[in-house]
């Protein structure tokens, strides 16, 4: 981002416009005004990108010295650290995120986790040797090479993207990859700003590019369907996923995929209810229930389920739409008004379902003007199987499911296309935990305990992706293993 608020490509080590010279406005989500612009690629753009990434991790030392990746590593992290408060202002203007998840996933959090790739990249094996084998009368020694994928096509979410911008990054470019950051357009600057301190860094021309439009589909595909891009590493929705598996089909892309979530939260009849129900609110409203790990479906005993929805309308109402600057603020506004309808249609899809609208539903009167806010949505009277039940919706709308025990409570939980997280409440920790060993996701937290850190791999089951990102799988993510064979 420049001094104008417009900010620009990053092809080949170079801060440059589009080839048209295109622009698109950049719009902040809490007021609906226009703060700035950025450079609106096309397929020759990307085009640029592709080359620049494949020559640099074909002729540049990055992919093969470990040191140069720890300096320049260290060097970027050091200047994403001095840029703090300018990172925060990005996700206030072109995010929305209010005060109190900027001091999280939407700036400080992330950045707290970069040391973690670097450290990794200091200390892994890429190395070892197995024992002599005779097969076949060949007495050889075998040796296990770990090495760079290659070129990464990494395209990410809007929701928090600084967050998943470096989540996939410096893993990949820790180990040895090159990077085509392409974000989404409702949010360009968490990754141009990206581009502008790499330039200030010893990172090689074209090992990290950052390409933004305002169309993504034709962009992405040139993305997803390059020869010469080894690896597509994607988070977002399921119905993207498909489409990107199908498309890197036919040359038989590496694929990691972070997708959709409809996490259920289970309270089981020992919990503390005065405390765990008032807080399940959070779950869904942080952040405008715009996360894929969101518990948006609520599990409570059934001989609690009245007196479990009273507590809930109570704290959806009194959720307040304070300055999004404020650091007690956890509920924003959604990304536009196209996320915006999208929510409302899937409410008015509940009420014609048949589940009790407790409350919200509609555009608050007393928001931000011009922001895109939804009211904190609670239904009641919901079956699993309605399509609010089994869809993810990325807002802030909870539904609420009466289970008659654990089991049945474990059978409604996963019975959901997605398996990426979901929670347990209970006063016993074995009976928590034995819930959590029967839920077919990839995280889950017990009794309010927190996995979100650098070293928590991430990911889901079922139809909520494949891979995991961040921890040590994280980085193992973005190499391909070698076997060589010596004579002993």
């Amino acid at each position: 981002m420049t001094d104008s608020n417009d900010s620009l490509l990053f092809i080949n080590g170079e801060l440059k416009p589009a080839r048209s010279g295109k622009r698109y406005p950049n719009i902040c989500p809490s007021n609906g005004q226009v703060v700035g612009h950025a450079a609106d690629a096309a397929v020759e753009d990307m085009e640029d990108a592709i080359a620049g990434a494949r020559v640099a991790f074909d002729q540049s030392k990055w992919a093969t010295d470990r040191d140069l990746r720890i300096h320049a590593l260290t060097q970027l992290k050091e200047l994403l650290v001095a840029a703090r408060p300018r990172l925060k202002q990005i996700a206030l203007d072109e995010v929305g995120a209010p005060g109190g998840c900027i001091y999280g996933p939407h700036c400080d959090a992330p950045l707290s986790f970069l040391d973690y790739p670097i450290e990794t990249l200091k200390n892994y094996k890429f190395e070892r040797e197995l024992p002599v084998v005779n097969t076949m009368g060949t007495p050889s020694k075998r040796l296990v090479w770990k090495e760079a994928a290659g070129v990464v096509g990494a395209i990410t979410p809007w929701n928090v993207p600084l967050q998943i911008n470096l989540a996939k990054i410096f893993p990949a470019l820790a180990a040895g990859c090159t990077v085509v950051l392409k974000p989404a357009p409702e949010t360009p600057w968490s990754a141009t700003v990206l581009g502008e301190l790499v330039q200030k860094t010893d990172i090689p021309r074209g090992v990290f590019n950052v390409v933004t439009s305002a169309e993504p589909v034709t962009v992405g595909e040139k993305l997803v369907t390059d020869p010469r891009v080894d690896m597509i590493s994607f988070t977002g929705s399921t119905a993207t996923g498909r489409r990107i598996m199908a498309a890197g089909a036919p040359t038989i892309k590496k694929l990691f995929l972070e997708l959709g979530g409809k996490s259920a939260f289970i309270v089981l009849d020992d919990a503390n209810f005065e405390q765990v129900i008032p807080t399940s609110a959070f779950f869904v409203l942080y952040h405008a229930g715009q996360g894929c790990a969101c518990f948006t479906r609520l599990l409570v005993p059934r001989k609690r389920y009245e007196e479990s929805i009273r507590m809930l309308k109570a704290a959806f109402e009194a959720m307040p739409y304070t300055d999004p600057k404020s650091d007690q603020q956890i509920m924003g506004p959604l990304i536009s008004e196209r996320q915006r309808e999208r929510v409302l249609s899937y409410i008015k899809i509940g009420q014609e379902e048949g589940a009790r609208l407790v409350t919200g539903g509609g555009i608050p009167a007393d928001a931000p003007k011009g922001g895109f806010y939804v009211q904190p949505t609670l239904f009641a009277d919901v079956n699993n199987s309605m399509r609010i039940a089994q869809e993810e919706i990325f807002g802030p709308v909870l539904c609420v499911i009466p289970h008659d025990g654990d089991d049945d409570a474990v059978r409604i939980a996963n019975d959901s296309i997605f398996g990426l997280s979901g929670g347990v409440a209970s006063a016993s920790h074995e009976r928590a935990l034995s819930i959590a060993r029967r839920i077919r996701t990839g995280t889950y937290a017990v009794n309010g305990a927190n996995y979100f850190a650098a070293d928590t791999p991430f990911g889901g089951y079922k139809q909520s992706g494949i891979g995991r990102e961040m921890g040590i799988e994280g980085f193992e993510e973005y190499l391909q293993t070698k076997s060589v064979a010596v004579p002993a």
